[in-house]
């Protein structure tokens, strides 16, 4: 792979983390920022070495890496999740770091298309349902 495609889907990872990390910072939730943009760039690296291995080196099993991946987050994800009381908070948080990884490992074996929508409908559903859900429970 180009240094030039490798920079180009490292720079959409990091913009398509910042979209959602950025809402979820204003917001103070647990994972913010910083946390978004780190899982879409881990996952767009894994993606990007994954590709270079199966295809390049005839190594490996893209998808079996890409289980492994998922799972992990899936733990990350999970360490934002906490009950208060009779309620759990950082549900949507951690669905959030999960679609996030799914996002960057589009970016990282190229289908910059699938990461664009991705990002653009998981910050719709934040913003546009988050705001119904407050309605709704006003």
């Amino acid at each position: 792979m180009e240094l030039k495609t490798m920079i180009i889907r490292l720079c959409l990872a990091v913009l398509c983390g910042a979209v959602i990390g950025l809402e979820r910072e204003i917001r103070d939730k647990a994972a913010g920022l910083r946390t978004h943009i780190l899982v879409c760039l881990g996952s767009c690296l894994f993606g990007m070495l994954g590709s270079e291995l199966v295809f390049i080196y005839k190594a490996g099993d893209m998808l079996r890496l890409i289980q492994g991946l998922i799972i992990g987050i899936g733990f990350l994800g999970a360490g934002v999740i906490a009950r208060e009381g009779s309620s759990v908070k950082g549900l949507t948080t951690a669905a959030g770091i999960w679609v996030m990884g799914v996002i960057g490992l589009s970016i990282g074996v190229g289908d910059h298309r699938i990461a664009l929508l991705g990002t653009l409908f998981s910050f719709l559903t934040i913003v546009l349902f988050g705001r119904i859900d407050t309605l709704l429970k006003k």
